[in-house]
């Protein structure tokens, strides 16, 4: 019998209002959640940020909320938000220079691996970027002490 090795799958998903108040709240909520992950949340809170922030400018629909959905396979960290007006798909613009928004979609680009948008079910949509995690260092701290009762670096 051949023996599989056990992928990790971290998820957390959550409705929010679609205001301002909606898309901070996805941001500093998605930002908790990575870091009881033990995971760092750059670049994801940017990019959180960016997408619910979209989603509530350009998916708003009243009476109706936008999901923010994180998760981890491997050392894939992927984010989605979810709207409820699939009959605006967004796509990178390229504003004047001294324009004051049109920039949320150049910035995730940036800052994600991958990034797409799924259609439906009607009439929604989802934006969706993946990062990459970075490896877990190859060593870390024993802290049952050496001779000198300092933690001894020790290789996993």
């Amino acid at each position: 019998m051949n023996e599989q090795t056990a992928i990790a799958v971290r998820n957390f998903s959550l409705r929010l209002s679609p205001t301002p108040r909606g898309a901070r709240l996805a941001r500093l909520l998605a930002v908790e959640q990575l870091r009881m992950w033990g995971l760092p949340s750059d670049p994801a809170a940017h990019i959180v940020a960016e997408l619910a922030a979209n989603a509530v400018t350009h998916g708003r629909v009243t009476g109706r909320d936008f999901r923010l959905t994180v998760y981890v396979v491997g050392r894939t960290l992927r984010i989605e938000v979810t709207d409820t007006r699939g009959d605006r798909s967004p796509a990178p613009q390229h504003p004047a220079p001294d324009g004051e928004s049109g920039r949320g979609l150049l910035i995730v680009m940036a800052l994600a691996d991958r990034w797409g948008v799924a259609e439906g079910p009607a009439p929604r949509k989802t934006v969706w970027a993946e990062v990459t995690m970075p490896r877990a260092p190859a060593h870390r701290l024993s802290y049952a002490g050496g001779a000198d009762g300092l933690p001894q670096e020790t290789t996993r």
